[in-house]
């Protein structure tokens, strides 16, 4: 299996969420993937690419969001970029605190950090990079 990274841009509808859920399933597909993987790998991009059009791009159709993704023969690795002004992601309110429990938002930082075996983000916030291992099986 060769490692190409593949690109995937769109604007900042929410509607377009919808091509990660087909990217995700076309990768799934394509691959021995662990069924139990697939929700996890699933949640944690909806919720980057809802963060990169919602709350990084601020619903602007004229802004892009950039999905590069590489699959790999033991992992998949996906790197998201907006064109919004960043955000402070080592000061995020813990959805998980009892004051922050009944607000309706404010969880998928957290969420893209379970879920993926490694979560990083860079340049001010506007690049995240989750990296999920063992997600693929050899029969």
């Amino acid at each position: 299996m060769t490692e190409t990274m593949q690109q995937l841009q769109f604007s900042s509808i929410p509607e377009n969420i919808a091509l990660i859920e087909r990217l995700i399933d076309e990768v799934r597909d394509g691959q021995f993937f662990q069924e139990e993987c697939y929700g996890d790998v699933l949640i944690a991009m909806t919720e980057a690419v809802n963060n990169a059009i919602v709350h990084g791009n601020r619903l602007d159709e004229n802004k892009l969001v950039v999905v590069e993704y590489d699959v790999r023969p033991d992992d998949l690795y996906f790197k998201i970029t907006d064109q919004g002004p960043g955000f402070d992601f080592e000061n995020i309110p813990d959805p998980t605190a009892p004051e922050n429990l009944e607000k309706p938002n404010g969880r998928g930082v957290f969420l893209m950090r379970q879920l993926a075996d490694h979560c990083t983000f860079s340049d001010e916030g506007r690049i995240v990079e989750l990296l999920f291992t063992g997600v693929f099986s050899t029969s």
